[in-house]
């Protein structure tokens, strides 16, 4: 099933389309869909897909060789060519007749097996460029190697790419459109659980309860997802354990760094390196309050929601789950669920802020979005906003999102009324998110004030439909 990704696909075509020489660069971390984004693209194209493997020269260039010889003759052989420029050179020959695609799959593989490559493919895309009807796609999961060995200004590759494209996990709105028989509210569980990633919502089914998703996920040791985690991090740094206590300890409540170092047990100064590799694989997070650049008050959290939930509920349950016991595994975690959609529900409203931005819809044209805390003098103690964002100096939104079972009352919209005066703008609109709606009392008095947004979840879906 192949969902989404029609801006990706749009970008794909047009280059195709050109009927000239294209360099396309796709990369993005690893499950997130590249592989078939690359596959749906090229299906019915005359095409030659290589991925490369973590191996040495000699079995990359067999492997590639194959493919060249594959696709030129429709014949499987052990022929093998001399080197990766005799091999390329070819493929470049040959699309100087016909419009030919030559996609190399996880080519960080390919290229730290061969040193020479990235300067072999620039030396004959700056010969055949002219000539040649060839689009190259070079793909990777290696988000620092795709940066700064294709990308980067010192790269041999620098300047030759015609497009590029850094795939991210779905949004709330694409992940509804996997799934037909789940509840709204379940699809909000579905989101907060397993995120965007295509990989892993192929895990849910939706002819399942949540619960029996869960359980058949991440509370059962021979499932997919339930190691997932732990060998993602083990195929990207060199020592897992101490990344391992990094997320468990943002995971569990840890968001400044002196909270990480202290639950970690290492100075601040070590756990400053590891959370900045992690934010280097798309996994943590930093945050500052929307509109300051101050890193003494920035914090930081699990990006990914898989991440985040596998990290918060599964090791802490790892000898129960060991024993069988998903029911048991469950019941502990059950009751910590509503609270942990809290901060997933302010991401699917902010999600759709931009939505409503982007049709013209939202009462506020601002440019970015966020949350923000700080110190309030009148109460001398801190307080949050849960999404900000400014339209100019003196138009700003302010909104609150409550994923509780309970209706949102008048109480609410008065203290986000209170926080904002810890602003200076004059023109001020109020957005309050519920998941079940709002009180009688607080349903007139956001009529009263004129300024007031009120969206219900089920709303919210509505408008992503």
């Amino acid at each position: 099933m192949f969902i989404g990704r029609e801006r990706e696909l749009a970008t794909l075509n047009k280059l195709y389309a050109s009927d000239k020489f294209e360099f396309a660069v796709i990369y993005g971390r690893r499950r997130v869909g590249k592989t078939a984004l690359i596959s749906h693209f090229i299906n019915e194209k005359k095409a030659i897909y290589f991925m490369g493997v973590e191996s040495n020269a000699k079995q990359n260039l067999e492997n590639f060789s194959k493919s060249i010889i594959s696709y030129h003759t429709g014949m499987d052989t052990e022929t093998s060519f001399l080197s990766f420029q005799a091999a390329l050179e070819y493929v470049f020959k040959l699309s100087e007749k016909e419009r030919i695609i030559l996609a190399i799959d996880e080519y960080p593989y390919v290229a730290r097996s061969s040193k020479s490559l990235a300067s072999t493919i620039q030396l004959l895309i700056d010969q055949y460029k002219d000539t040649s009807k060839l689009m190259l796609i070079l793909c990777g999961s290696s988000m620092s190697y795709m940066e700064d060995h294709v990308l980067a200004y010192k790269a041999p590759l620098y300047g030759r790419r015609t497009a590029q494209m850094k795939i991210f996990p779905f949004e709330f709105e694409e992940t509804c459109h996997y799934f037909k028989n789940f509840t709204d509210e379940e699809k909000a569980y579905v989101y907060g659980i397993v995120g965007g990633t295509p990989q892993y919502l192929l895990q849910m089914s939706d002819k399942l309860s949540i619960e029996e998703n869960i359980k058949n996920t991440f509370l059962n040791p021979n499932s997919a997802l339930f190691e997932e985690p732990e060998n993602l991090i083990k195929q990207e740094v060199r020592e897992p354990a101490l990344y391992n206590a990094v997320i468990t300890a943002i995971a569990t409540g840890a968001s400044r760094m002196s909270e990480i170092s202290s639950k970690v047990g290492e100075t601040t100064n070590i756990c400053s390196a590891y959370v900045k590799n992690l934010i280097a694989l798309g996994i943590i997070e930093k945050k500052t309050p929307y509109g300051e650049k101050a890193s003494r008050k920035a914090i930081y959290s699990i990006a990914d929601n898989m991440f985040r939930f596998w990290y918060r509920f599964v090791p802490e349950n790892f000898s129960i789950i060991a024993r069988g016991a998903a029911d048991l595994a469950y019941k502990r975690i059950e009751p910590y669920l509503s609270d942990y959609m809290g901060s997933v529900f302010e991401e699917i409203c902010k999600q759709y802020l931009w939505k409503l931005l982007l049709s013209g819809e939202c009462s506020v044209e601002f440019s970015s979005i966020g949350r923000w805390w700080g110190n309030d003098s009148k109460e001398e103690r801190q307080v949050e906003i849960d999404i900000l964002a400014e339209q100019d100096k003196n138009t700003a939104l302010f909104g609150e999102c409550k994923w509780t079972n309970e209706k949102v009352d008048i109480g609410v919209l008065e203290t986000l009324v209170k926080r904002s005066e810890l602003f200076s703008y004059r023109n001020e609109h109020f957005y309050l998110f519920a998941k079940v709606g709002f009180t009688k009392g607080c349903l007139e008095r956001a009529k009263e004030m004129g300024n007031v947004e009120l969206e219900r979840y089920e709303d919210i879906v509505s408008g992503m439909r």
